[in-house]
């Protein structure tokens, strides 16, 4: 990797979701957003300030999603570490996440994944047992941002809750329907036995 200095880890400035679906518009490969955003787009309303703004690409895809990008200097990320990326180099395979940084504005403004799966099948990077149709777990807004499924992302928070984390279950749960709440409960009690969210789910 090269050594350019790297910002401090929190200097974050996120783009909205609908600039990075601008951005992106050209691109025909999978992605959608993630994390909080990916709730707050389901939810129709920013239900809370995001101090980023994550979305998930296949790993394969990795090169032309960083052309698409091409203003933006990229850094893998992992263990704590940011280490930038030189030209044309791929994330070791290590390495699952990307922080896009602006370098004109001195800030990040995009995280992104690399997950596994195929354009066609959706795969839990922390168990690859648990996987569904891609049409099924991407959801699309009226403005044309893929995000991925509530029950989904609680999934991935389930594992760390932290107080965003029990804020933003919360908030979805009278909104999650009967086939929604048996996924994330089988899911959760696959990964996480015994989790406090099994009882209200």
């Amino acid at each position: 990797m090269s050594a350019l200095p790297t910002l401090p880890h929190d200097a974050w400035s996120a783009w909205h979701p609908q600039e990075l679906a601008n951005r992106l518009a050209a691109v025909v490969r999978p992605w959608c957003v993630v994390g909080g955003w990916a709730l707050d787009l389901w939810h129709g309303e920013e239900t809370r300030p995001h101090e980023d703004l994550e979305f998930t690409i296949l790993r394969g895809d990795f090169a032309l999603f960083r052309a698409a990008l091409s203003g933006l200097r990229l850094h893998a990320v992992g263990d704590g570490h940011v280490e930038p990326l030189g030209v044309g180099e791929a994330p070791p395979a290590d390495k699952a996440q990307v922080w896009c940084e602006d370098v004109a504005a001195a800030c990040w403004r995009v995280d992104m994944m690399l997950e596994g799966g195929t354009p066609e099948t959706w795969v839990y990077k922390r168990d690859p047992a648990i996987r569904r149709p891609r049409g099924e777990v991407v959801h699309v807004t009226e403005g044309g941002i893929p995000y991925l499924a509530p029950e989904a992302i609680l999934l991935f928070k389930a594992k760390y809750r932290r107080d965003k984390d029990e804020a933003d279950f919360s908030r979805a749960l009278p909104k999650l329907d009967a086939a929604q709440r048996r996924w994330l409960g089988a899911c959760i009690a696959r990964a996480h036995p015994g989790h406090a969210w099994l009882e209200a789910l």
